[in-house]
């Protein structure tokens, strides 16, 4: 048996009380954290990250908190939308303790009321709701929550910071029905996509006919233009060669000797065509007068003659 009334026993026993005392009445809170003190059951302080000293035997922590932002797991439920279509609804609720002391005392296990307000309002909300718009009105259900959510919670010491659905699942029948109806929509968007590219192609392929008619009437009278100016050249040019010619032959006669070379000239021409008439046909043709060759040279020196006069 040891002997309790020994110095080293007694040491030993105070050192292991003071450490019993130094764990429970001297606390260190980390950062971020919040603990609440009570003092002979009613509520004390609340006590911020570092050192703090409790009274022995009267003060105690209750209740610890933390200041950091929560994420909550709300789970599914079965909301009713207008059109009497149930769905499976979750989602996650994010919220921060701003105090403490209301925390602790405003409600009991704030995160499981926090849970039971959102899914209330959850319900709701999709209620109000037809079965499309639960899917375009996202924005709209979070909003309406947090607002639900933070107005019920303001009491408690609780900050709701965001609501965001998760997951809305309908019923396998109501799944089947949409994929075939987007299906039908997609192939609905697919024929109107090519009627209005077959449309575009025959407008285009028409405009292009057009064009290339017009081009092609354009190039025709370009050129019937051009070759109506040819054609004009080409007559001036004849006139002014055959008046040119003219005015020279007209010269010449006045010359000495002209007259009787212009009349050489005319009696070389009548043979000359006399003899291709002979040559285009079987039958040869002679003139029933030969003397006619003659007469012909004499009507052509009268009118040399007469000319001359009128010069």
């Amino acid at each position: 048996m040891f002997d309790t009334n020994s110095p080293p026993v007694v040491l030993i026993v105070a050192a292991i009380f003071l450490i019993f005392l130094a764990k429970k009445y001297i606390r260190v809170v980390p950062q971020n954290e919040a603990f609440v003190v009570e003092r002979l059951g009613r509520y004390q302080s609340t006590l911020i990250s570092g050192l703090h000293l409790l009274w022995p035997f009267f003060d105690r922590v209750a209740y610890k908190h933390t200041l950091k932002e929560q994420v909550i797991d709300v789970a599914s439920q079965i909301c009713i939308t207008r059109d009497n279509i149930s769905v499976e609804v979750d989602g996650v609720l994010y919220m921060t303790v701003i105090d403490p002391k209301k925390a602790s005392y405003g409600v009991d296990r704030y995160h499981f009321a926090a849970i039971q307000i959102a899914q209330t309002t959850m319900r709701s909300v999709i209620g109000k709701l037809e079965l499309d718009r639960t899917f375009e009105e996202r924005e709209t259900i979070n909003s309406q929550i947090i607002d639900a959510v933070d107005k019920a919670s303001e009491p408690w010491g609780i900050k709701v910071n965001r609501y965001e659905v998760r997951n809305i699942t309908p019923p396998q029948s109501i799944k089947e029905a949409m994929e075939r109806y987007m299906k039908a929509e997609r192939d609905k968007r697919a024929t109107i996509a090519t009627s209005e590219g077959e449309r575009q192609a025959e407008i285009n392929r028409a405009e292009g006919e057009k064009l290339a008619k017009i081009n092609i009437s354009e190039g025709e009278k370009q050129k019937r233009i051009n070759e109506a100016e040819g054609q004009a050249a080409q007559i001036r040019l004849v006139a002014e060669a055959t008046a040119l010619g003219l005015r020279k032959v007209a010269e010449t006669i006045g010359l000495p000797g002209g007259a009787e070379a212009v009349t050489l000239r005319l009696a070389e021409a009548y043979i000359l065509e006399f003899g291709k008439v002979a040559k285009a046909s079987n039958t040869l043709v002679i003139p029933s007068n030969v003397a006619d060759i003659a007469s012909f040279i004499t009507i052509g020196q009268k009118t040399l003659e007469s000319m001359k006069k009128s010069n």
